[in-house]
């Protein structure tokens, strides 16, 4: 098992200096950075192997035969096959896609359930559905006072209407995981499909598919460690199934059908570099196993951070925390908070000054943000990555004590 320090040393960002301090990444769950690994399988590919796909001459085929081993790598990620992954722009061009082409099938008196809890992403697809086939979109509450998903509310919208129901794994905005196998047994109780985002959660949990029994799933690399690219599981028998738009000459068998046009071939490159990043940091026999045993550490280093970081942050005055406090339950180590009368871009911007580098605002969880009372203004986020050390956690709060 790699130590903190050894994953440290492969990310060339964490030697950057900001106002003569070392710069602490606070804004994983907005992005992460990027190992050695990755840019270098990336750079490799475009001076070495730069081709499109399908063609006999040699780096045609050696396009062909990384992007397969790319569509593994995902496939070991998620606990899928690899003829179930479809790579894409990101989650949310992928979710509008998939939305789409199962709005074809429906029309007035079908329901789609959405939550409170979820990012956009996963809200707006299903919406515009409404205004473009006439189908009823209802929406599960959040409660604000823990940052968790009202479930007797939940199941009090899935019905015999329900076509499909969309949930996140985890929230961008505050870190709550959500129960996902009792999200897809409510919605398979009335024959409803599931569509997970797992944007935020992939990079600190261990997303299982078959365990999870969803319908669809879909990430982004860039949340773990890898470049701006989107992976979407589906079932074969959908996903070969779905309604997709595409060129006549283009593959007509899944996953290709689903990726339209040429694809960003370094990107996919990119994703399968950064799982077996992850799957370095673990062990094991298979690349499975390693993901398994790295994502469960990582998973407790986070648990420890975000403890930490609640607890000294929970200390200051005029310093309001959002989201499940630390071991009430399942959480990423991501929250969320308001400084009494700094203004959360201020309060970002004047840690910079620190090398503190957080992000603020709504971060496309809108309607979080709205039910906590902070639609005018934002909150700031806080989150920890694999590279995030106690000593970063530290100085995070003494930054905010010194506002």
């Amino acid at each position: 098992m790699l130590s903190t320090a050894q994953i440290r040393s492969r990310f060339p960002a964490l030697a950057r200096v900001h106002n003569q301090h070392p710069v602490a990444y606070f804004d994983g769950p907005g992005g992460t950075q990027v190992p050695t690994d990755v840019g270098e399988a990336m750079l490799d590919y475009l001076y070495h192997h730069n081709a499109n796909t399908h063609w006999a001459y040699p780096s045609s085929v050696e396009t062909d035969a990384m992007l397969a081993a790319a569509r593994q790598a995902a496939a070991d990620l998620l606990n899928a096959k690899a003829e179930e992954v479809v790579f894409g722009n990101n989650m949310t061009t992928i979710t509008f896609h998939v939305s789409r082409a199962l709005g074809r099938a429906w029309g007035p008196g079908d329901e789609v359930v959405v939550t409170e809890l979820d990012h956009h992403a996963n809200q707006a697809p299903w919406q515009a559905l409404a205004r473009e086939r006439g189908i009823t979109v209802r929406v599960a509450r959040m409660r604000p006072e823990d940052g968790t998903l009202d479930w007797a509310h939940l199941e009090s919208l899935v019905g015999p209407r329900t076509r499909l129901l969309a949930i996140g794994a985890a929230s961008n905005a505050l870190g709550t995981i959500n129960d996902i196998p009792r999200a897809t047994q409510l919605a398979r109780t009335v024959g409803a499909l599931t569509y997970v985002d797992a944007v935020h959660y992939a990079a600190h949990g261990l997303v299982d598919v078959q365990a999870w029994d969803c319908d669809f799933l879909a990430c982004s690399s860039y949340k773990f460690y890898g470049p701006h690219a989107g992976i979407l599981y589906g079932r074969s028998a959908l996903l070969q199934g779905l309604d997709v738009p595409k060129l006549i000459p283009a593959p007509d068998e899944a996953p290709e059908r689903l990726e339209t046009g040429t694809q960003n071939h370094e990107g996919i490159v990119g994703i399968g570099a950064a799982i077996d990043f992850i799957a370095s940091i673990g062990d094991g026999s298979t690349r499975r196993e390693s993901l398994v045993s790295a994502m469960q550490a990582l998973h407790q280093r986070g648990d420890d951070l975000i403890a930490r970081l609640w607890t000294g942050l929970a200390a200051i005055p005029g310093v309001t925390l959002y989201g499940r406090t630390p071991g009430t339950g399942p959480r990423t180590p991501t929250l969320s908070f308001v400084k009494e009368g700094i203004h959360p871009t201020d309060v970002a911007r004047r840690l910079t000054t620190s090398g503190l580098f957080l992000s603020d605002g709504d971060f496309y969880a809108t309607t979080v943000i709205e039910r906590l009372g902070h639609a005018a203004t934002g909150v700031v986020r806080a989150g920890c990555a694999c590279y995030t050390t106690e000593e970063e956690v530290d100085r995070l709060i003494h930054g905010v004590r010194a506002l």
